[in-house]
């Protein structure tokens, strides 16, 4: 009976909202803009699993602050950069999925392999173009307020700089207010490493490890045959996360910071311009540039070694419309601070990224006529089309803002919030079954969209042929 009332309830709501928009055509729902990236891109937009991000501010205090959230908004919102990223609807979070990396991303041209970008090619800006190809690896953002300095040269020492770079520069989008700028920085800062219960405090392996693992770390700390001052520890530092905040030659094609190797397993590729896959092709490469004459079960204790200490607890959680509806709560909570004192820039970043999110999450949802799965179909229906109501309050909440109507944009976001609280998850999670969260689903779904490019069909050819 609870359900049937909320179900009523968002009904209710829903047919007000349609009398109050009535001048708004619901059918411009947009359902997909398309990508402007060259043929071959990937973006890794169909992974089933997501990396799992941890906040300070939740571990310390329970919840996120303003800032943090205004911040994560942003990271999200392709329209903090140029046009040729908003075209391509890339974000910062499209390389730095959940504040993680992208191991998968790729761009031809652009990337020399997945997971590598070349952030001084002509895609985004050709105004930064260098004129060489020397793509970089997409590094996980995790800890990263302790790994200063940033960039796989280590040419910033502030992050603030750096990430204005990115922006502007790298990017080409607009000069970001302060307020902005001061925010990503804010939500970069306050992304946590995962935990690990193979480190003691000063990057000491625990007691529970294997022998292969403490052999490894004794390797890792013993000097080099041919220099007794130097180690793989004495740049990788165990009690400074794993780094000494230097840069360094190790014979790669020049000098780059060292990178922590804390949380690593799940930051492949490595090296500076990605050229390695694995822990062993790291090893045998610093085994033959420092002719550390290893014998394979010290490789072998080194890569157990190198494991333990890479990892983390709970890396990846299943993606799924929990996630999305959580994040759109996070990235709306901005406006109950925007709208009061009038912030039309952040009311209007967060409309857009919002709104978008949950086109998004509408089109995961497969369309009641999709031939790819049956039943669910009145589910599939009200998910929908709860979500697309949700969308068009969140559009009059814009306008009203930008002309000036901040009470209707107030209590248009009352409304939102309200829906977002009690009707649309409880309505969304019941057509999950029949969405791409659903991995039976996911697979039907993209092998026949293979099969529509690999026939040469355009996406959506196959339903509009039905």
């Amino acid at each position: 009976m609870k359900l049937r009332a909320l179900l009523a309830a968002f009904l209710a709501i829903w047919i007000s909202i349609q009398a109050a928009l009535s001048m708004q055509q619901a059918s411009a729902f947009p359902v997909d803009a398309g990508q402007s990236l060259p043929p071959g891109s990937e973006l890794n937009e169909d992974a089933l699993d997501s990396p799992r991000e941890l906040f300070h501010s939740e571990q310390i205090g329970g919840r996120k602050p303003y800032l943090v959230n205004l911040g994560n908004l942003a990271f999200n919102a392709p329209s903090i950069l140029g046009k040729e990223a908003r075209q391509a609807n890339i974000s910062c979070g499209s390389c730095h999925i959940q504040g993680s990396s992208n191991p998968n991303f790729f761009i031809p041209q652009m990337s020399s392999a997945p997971g590598t970008f070349d952030t001084s090619g002509p895609l985004f800006n050709p105004n930064a173009d260098d004129h060489a190809f020397n793509p970089v690896r997409i590094p996980s953002l995790r800890g990263a307020r302790y790994l200063a300095p940033y960039g796989q040269d280590g040419r910033a020492a502030s992050l603030r700089d750096f990430v204005r770079n990115v922006i502007v520069v790298e990017f080409s989008g607009p000069e970001p207010s302060p307020a902005i700028l001061d925010a990503v920085v804010a939500y970069i800062q306050d992304i946590d490493f995962l935990p690990n219960p193979s480190l003691a405090p000063g990057g000491k392996l625990t007691a529970g490890t294997s022998e292969a693992e403490r052999r490894g770390e004794a390797l890792f700390n013993k000097p080099f045959p041919h220099d007794p001052n130097l180690s793989c520890a004495t740049c990788h530092v165990p009690s400074g996360l794993f780094i000494d905040h230097m840069q360094h030659d190790v014979g790669s094609g020049g000098f780059f910071r060292t990178p922590t190797l804390i949380n690593a397993d799940f930051n492949a590729p490595y090296f500076h311009d990605g050229r390695f896959n694995t822990f062993d092709q790291v090893v045998n490469y610093f085994d033959r540039q420092f002719d550390l004459r290893l014998l394979p079960q010290q490789k072998a204790d080194l890569v157990a070694y190198l494991t333990a200490i890479g990892d983390g607890v709970r890396a990846y959680e299943r993606d799924g419309a929990a996630m999305r509806l959580r994040d759109a709560t996070d990235f709306a909570s901005v406006l109950a601070t925007a709208i009061p004192v009038h912030d039309n820039e952040i009311i209007a970043l967060a409309v857009e990224t919002v709104g978008g999110g949950l086109q998004d999450l509408a089109e995961r949802i497969l369309d009641p006529s999709d031939p790819i799965v049956s039943g669910g179909e009145a589910e599939r229906e009200l998910a929908r089309r709860a979500l697309k109501e949700v969308v068009l309050i969140l559009d009059r909440i814009g306008r009203d803002a930008t002309a000036g109507k901040y009470d209707e944009a107030a209590a248009g976001y009352k409304t939102y919030n309200r829906l977002m609280i009690s009707a649309v998850p409880i309505i969304v999670n019941k057509a999950q079954p029949w969405s791409l969260f659903n991995p039976a689903v996911h697979d039907a779904h993209y092998a026949a969209l293979r099969q529509q490019i690999e026939a040469g069909k355009r996406p959506g050819a196959a339903n509009h042929e039905q």
